[in-house]
């Protein structure tokens, strides 16, 4: 268990006191995948820096299986962040090592045989899947296999705790879902606590099982990645879940709604939202069949799956012809069905 007791921590500037992290209170369970989601300076990093140790709270305290990290000092810190692996966004290994020698480097620092090391290094670049690439140097690798080799090399002291700091930001989405499939296959096998910081809600609807949003040094909504992503509540959440959900949806759609409001003043543009087994009902062949007068069609449409897998989110973008009342009972039939609904202006 990992727990944040009112955390703050204040730095001290040439133009004055910068609170980085305001009163944050925060448990992580054992074998929890946990998002810190939020923009650049929000206090996601700093956060976590207080879990290794590498920054002290101004404030409050931080507790590792009832052991409070933030008083521990010198050997005893040093064991402690034995327990936790971390891995970074622009890789940070050794140039002149191959992949080999790049995941040792961790075990010759605790002074591991050499024999054992190579052994132990050897395993977890097959638990990576570059067992064929252990002679190659950095150089040599994709961007995907460079971040393969930094979570490989995490992973060298056992740890119980793994730490992803932005680790997706600098490869591509393809690669980004292979080290995120790689990260959940970890999580499985190995039963670790992830901690992954992030500004990208694709990350967290992928691999995270819970999330906490933060702005401004504080956390203003936590909870399951199924119930964040079905019904935020704060502004700043909505814009995350809606740049994630509608990912697929046409950038100049404000134009095309513009066109077709146009040519078709009598109508209305619907952006419906799913969510779990809503996406298997047969909502739009109900309404149809409701109102036969109603003529409907469908623009666009995208379906994506959480990390729980029984958590399913959809949105449909549609037109409806009609007259007004008919379109204002097919409106209300969506939302007695339970799927959100919301009009889309050429505004």
């Amino acid at each position: 268990m990992i727990e944040f007791k009112d955390i703050s921590k204040t730095f001290q500037t040439a133009d004055g006191p910068v609170k980085a992290v305001q009163g944050v209170n925060l448990k992580i369970a054992d074998g929890d995948v946990f998002g810190i989601v939020g923009f650049s300076g929000a206090g996601k990093s700093t956060l976590v820096r207080m879990l290794n140790g590498l920054e002290t709270p101004t404030e409050g305290s931080v507790f590792i299986n009832d052991i409070e990290i933030s008083k521990l000092k010198g050997k005893d810190l040093r064991e402690q962040r034995k327990k936790i692996g971390m891995i970074f966004q622009h890789f940070n290994l050794l140039w002149s090592r191959t992949v080999l020698e790049n995941i040792e480097f961790p075990l010759e620092l605790i002074g591991m045989d050499k024999t054992e090391r190579i052994k132990k290094a050897q395993q977890l670049a097959e638990l990576v899947g570059l067992g064929d690439r252990t002679h190659a140097y950095p150089s040599q690798l994709s961007g995907g296999q460079k971040q393969r080799v930094g979570i490989a090399r995490a992973l060298a002291n056992n740890p119980d705790i793994l730490i992803s700091d932005e680790a997706t930001s600098a490869l591509d989405p393809q690669t980004t879902d292979e080290v995120l499939d790689l990260l959940d296959d970890i999580n499985q096998k190995l039963n670790l606590t992830i901690v992954i910081i992030t500004h990208e809600m694709h990350v967290i609807r992928r691999l995270a099982n819970k999330v906490a949003v933060m702005e401004n040094g504080k956390i203003i909504e936590e909870g399951l990645v199924s119930d964040v992503f079905t019904n935020p509540k704060q502004a700043l959440t909505k814009r995350f879940v809606n740049a994630e959900v509608d990912t697929n949806q046409t950038p100049d759609i404000k134009s095309v709604a513009k066109d077709l409001l146009q040519r078709y003043p009598n109508g209305q543009l619907i952006q419906l939202r799913f969510h779990g087994n809503q996406v298997e009902n047969p909502v739009v062949e109900q309404v149809i069949k409701s109102f036969p007068g109603l003529e409907l069609s469908i623009l666009e449409g995208s379906i994506h799956q959480l990390a729980d897998k029984n958590a399913t989110i959809g949105t449909l973008f549609i037109q409806l012809l009609g007259t007004k009342e008919d379109i204002e009972a097919a409106v209300k039939l969506f939302n007695e069905l339970r799927v959100e609904t919301k009009v889309i202006t050429d505004e």
